[in-house]
């Protein structure tokens, strides 16, 4: 392609993919209506980095968790991921500046230990030491159903306590499983149900939600055209 040609202003890239993403939205189903502002972008956001309009259906929002995650990110809480992955890929500074905390434990030695002599994951070892944490946690999994699925055992067994989950671990194995059991859980989620997933969108969800938890108040970010 000639340099003429093609977008080389990075804010005018990301404009553009919103407008595009919209107007696909808008012939996929033209009678499609998000919820309020905030889970548009967060469900855009989700589209933007896997350009997968299937989220459109499969991300799904449960017990007012946006409004939780929110009250963790404003109150200095702490974000637990279950990989580095998805730890890399969240907004460290805009972190640092609301004051939350941020952890993954999959190399911790005394994680290592306990998932040795328990004979379990280290995603579930990571998810037993983090219930240790009094503060307001928020659990982002992209990668391990395993620790989905110990994080739903805990709560009910009323050994931990967390805010809200974002549950979206890829795969073939208990994947859709244990994105199922959150979704119909008490637990405030959001759940991407089906097979699909990964440490990029667990990470590209917290994001959109950091960058947008003033939405109502400053419009519109990325040129949305929702219908009224």
């Amino acid at each position: 392609m000639e340099k003429e040609s093609y977008i080389t202003i990075p804010h005018q890239i990301t404009d553009k993919s919103f407008q595009i993403i919209q107007e696909e939205i808008e012939k996929i189903d033209p009678d499609y209506r998000f919820e309020n502002q905030l889970q548009e972008a967060v469900i855009k956001r989700a589209i933007h980095t896997t350009a997968d309009f299937d989220y459109l259906r499969n991300l799904k929002f449960t017990h007012n968790v946006l409004e939780k995650i929110k009250g963790v990110l404003m109150n200095r809480g702490v974000i637990y991921t279950d990989t580095t992955m998805a730890l890399s890929g969240i907004n460290k500074r805009r972190l640092d500046k609301l004051g939350v905390s941020y952890h993954c434990l999959i190399r911790d030695p005394q994680v290592i230990e306990m998932a040795k002599e328990k004979g379990i994951t280290r995603s579930m070892a990571a998810v037993e030491v983090a219930a240790n944490d009094s503060r307001q946690k928020i659990f982002i999994i992209g990668n391990a159903p395993t620790a989905l699925c110990k994080i739903i055992e805990m709560v009910n067994e009323n050994q931990l306590e967390t805010a809200a989950v974002i549950g979206v671990p890829v795969g073939f194995v208990e994947a859709a499983e244990s994105k199922q059991a959150l979704y119909e859980s008490n637990i405030p989620a959001i759940a991407a149900l089906g097979r699909k997933g990964g440490s990029n969108l667990a990470a590209a969800l917290i994001n959109a939600v950091m960058y947008n938890m003033d939405i109502e108040k400053l419009g519109d970010e990325y040129g949305r055209h929702t219908k009224q």
